[in-house]
């Protein structure tokens, strides 16, 4: 959700300018099918605040569940989560704007909310053969500093970043698939060992391109 005087052009559309593709980009079409939805929740007194603390709770609650569990079919919930999270998400941006909920404290949750829901999301597969234990624990704190790399486009005078190439929604696709998979109790290849690592660099490129296109966004005459 969005802080009153926080910057976002064209409504629930990526901010402008060239940057590369992400699933963020289908936003606005997912939102519309969850508006009358939204509508609803509104009419009935449900705050945008309470659907975010909503969603990390029960991230935090699944990961560390799921994790406990181990490999099985509980790992089955997990691309399950994941889609109903990405719901909960967009419906507390919407209640946000559209129905008068902004709030400074609002703004806070929805950024804390999503770097704590992505660790506990990873923590499931630290405890997977053959990934790496480290590798996750980097992926968490890459994810982190991606998230923060786009609101920082706000101190610059640009717009919340959301440019790709593994933003929250591509991320969320990622270890949806894995979880179907390993929920599937099929087998992971060897070289999955090294698909975190593949996501820690692709993250690194995430930070690199989201600093780049708010310096880009937010330079003025004097800069």
């Amino acid at each position: 959700m969005l802080a009153a005087g926080e910057r976002r052009t064209g409504g629930d559309r990526p901010p402008p300018g060239a940057r590369m593709a992400t699933l963020y980009d289908i936003k606005p079409k997912f939102q519309g099918l969850l508006r009358p939805g939204a509508a609803r929740l509104a009419a009935a007194g449900v705050t945008a605040n309470q659907v975010t603390v909503a969603a990390m709770a029960g991230s935090l609650l699944l990961g560390v569940g799921v994790a406990v569990a181990g490999v099985g079919a509980a790992y089955l919930l997990l691309p399950l989560w994941l889609g109903v999270r990405m719901a909960l998400n967009a419906v507390d941006g919407m209640l946000a704007r559209e129905f008068g909920q902004r709030s400074r404290l609002g703004a806070y949750l929805n950024e804390i909310a999503d770097v704590a829901s992505d660790a506990a999301l990873l923590l499931p597969f630290a405890v997977v053969a053959p990934f790496d234990p480290l590798a996750v624990g980097v992926v968490a704190v890459l994810a982190a500093l991606t998230e923060h790399a786009g609101v920082m486009g706000l101190t610059v005078g640009a717009s919340r970043r959301y440019d790709g190439p593994m933003g929250k929604s591509d991320r969320a696709l990622v270890l949806g698939a894995l979880g179907l998979w390993i929920g599937l109790d099929m087998p992971l290849p060897a070289w999955t060992g090294w698909l975190m690592w593949i996501l820690a660099l692709l993250l690194l490129l995430t930070i690199v391109n989201r600093v780049r296109a708010g310096l880009s966004e937010g330079a003025g005459p004097a800069d």
